[in-house]
């Protein structure tokens, strides 16, 4: 076998490759001997067909397959051979497989960049350093209670708090817009769920009273017709309820798992998920920061293949949550809509192998251990939950994988420069945009089941 390598461009390479028309001569004679053995053709015994006539049936296609195999074994020992690490499948060119000439193709392929991390002292990190007091317990319980309300009709001007229901239509420039348009609407006062200042126009207003109200809509906004304009709103107020906020008591507690103990017990059980939620918000302000940092200080050429891949990975998943393939051809999704998630994706997908494989991590099995058995302890039965993962493959790769981006974090963090912030219970669990994530999240145990 006869191997060329050029590097045309960047990361693209071409490989020329050349097998003798002997073997590819015998793996076809092989071929169809046993094809002769095996092909039932009327007018001839089992096996006693003339090899001519196989020949002419089957000759071409037999040598169309042979030669497909023979490319694809001779490519995967040309790359070890020479050396190469292709970044996704080859493009196949130029291929010549005349009988009596050798079998020649060219594979066209681009191949992993070589990273040559920064280092980590580089990147700065600001760590949230924050506590669950009993205030924040008090005002969760609180939350948790209005949750739970109830509403119930009354005979007064509406306020805060209040749900209200109302007929509305919206005018711009006096002509109605589309979407400005509702009946029998339930709202939340206070709620911040209509644009700026449609909310407060309608308080103290009471059963049955017809009032115009103008607000302006913000200058972002989903509609771009409707951005930073002025806009009047007819609204006919048919009811005014206010919550009912449930009791603190046994029934109350069973509501949220808490069978004994009275208000004790459940407050303890509210602290210690504030508590899991508290670490799960500081770790992912964390994670945005060092991965950000982490793309910031080191830029790498990305392999066109890869980034393909990663976006067509993105619009599965965002078929899957618009309802499934049948709703919805993953095709039609413009590239563009996921090329900036995907690119980074794979940027920190090649840095976090090179900084794996540069300090030599492996994945920590009692870190993994750890991590099922926490997503585990939410459910009645957690030992069945605990199999579940060990005895799904699938599953516990994704669960090793994110143990090992931890480690990797672990690792930068060691070197970076970190500095604790304080701050209090409600700013730690204030949402930031989404770390970008690596592995999959593995799958609830349910969805798993009802997939299968």
């Amino acid at each position: 076998m006869r191997v060329t390598l050029e590097t045309t461009s960047g990361l693209e390479r071409r490989m020329r490759i050349s097998v003798p028309a002997e073997q590819l001569d015998t793996q076809v004679d092989a071929k169809l001997k046993q094809t002769a053995g095996q092909v039932k053709i009327k007018g001839f015994r089992p096996g006693k067909v003339p090899m001519r006539e196989v020949k002419r049936r089957f000759g071409d296609g037999i040598r169309q397959e042979v030669s497909s195999e023979i490319m694809q074994s001779s490519f995967a020992e040309a790359i070890q051979q020479e050396a190469v690490s292709p970044a996704g499948m080859p493009q196949i060119e130029e291929v010549n497989m005349e009988v009596g000439k050798d079998l020649e193709f060219t594979a066209v392929f681009e191949v992993f960049p070589e990273v040559s991390l920064k280092e980590f002292t580089e990147i700065s990190v600001e760590r949230p350093v924050a506590t669950v007091t009993e205030e924040d317990v008090d005002r969760m319980i609180e939350t948790l209670r209005d949750q739970k309300a109830e509403y119930k009709e009354v005979d007064r001007a509406c306020a805060s708090g209040d749900k209200v229901n109302v007929d509305f239509e919206g005018f711009v420039d006096g002509t109605a817009f589309d979407g400005g348009k509702a009946e029998a609407s339930d709202i939340i006062l206070g709620a911040g769920s209509m644009i700026p200042g449609f909310e407060e126009g309608i308080l103290g207003s009471v059963k049955g009273e017809l009032k115009e109200i103008n607000v302006t809509f913000p200058d972002e906004y989903q509609s771009k017709e409707l951005e930073g304009k002025e806009a009047l709103f007819k609204i006919k107020l048919n009811s005014v309820s206010e919550a009912e906020k449930p009791e603190l008591n046994d029934q109350f507690f069973i509501a949220f798992g808490v069978e004994e103990g009275g208000i004790e017990a459940f407050r303890e059980e509210v602290s210690t998920n504030m508590k899991r939620e508290l670490e799960g918000a500081t770790k992912n302000k964390i994670k945005t920061q060092v991965m950000d940092g982490l793309l910031e200080k080191n830029e790498i050429e990305l392999p066109k293949a890869l980034v393909e891949q990663q976006i067509n990975r993105l619009r599965d998943e965002a078929v899957h949550q618009f309802g499934g393939h049948d709703k919805v051809d993953p095709s039609l999704l413009p590239a563009e809509m996921f090329t900036p998630q995907a690119e980074k994706q794979v940027s920190l997908g090649l840095l976090v192998n090179a900084i794996v494989e540069e300090y030599e991590i492996k994945v920590n099995d009692d870190r993994v251990r750890s991590m099922i058995e926490d997503m585990a302890s939410s459910y009645e039965e957690p030992e069945q939950i605990v199999n579940f993962y060990y005895s799904n493959e699938q599953q516990l790769s994704q669960i090793q994988n994110l143990v090992l981006e931890d480690q990797v974090m672990d690792k930068i963090l060691e070197f970076a420069a970190v500095q604790d912030v304080e701050l209090s219970y409600d700013e730690a669990i204030k949402p930031v945009p989404q770390a970008p994530v690596l592995s999959e999240e593995p799958d609830s145990p349910e969805a798993s089941s009802e997939e299968e």
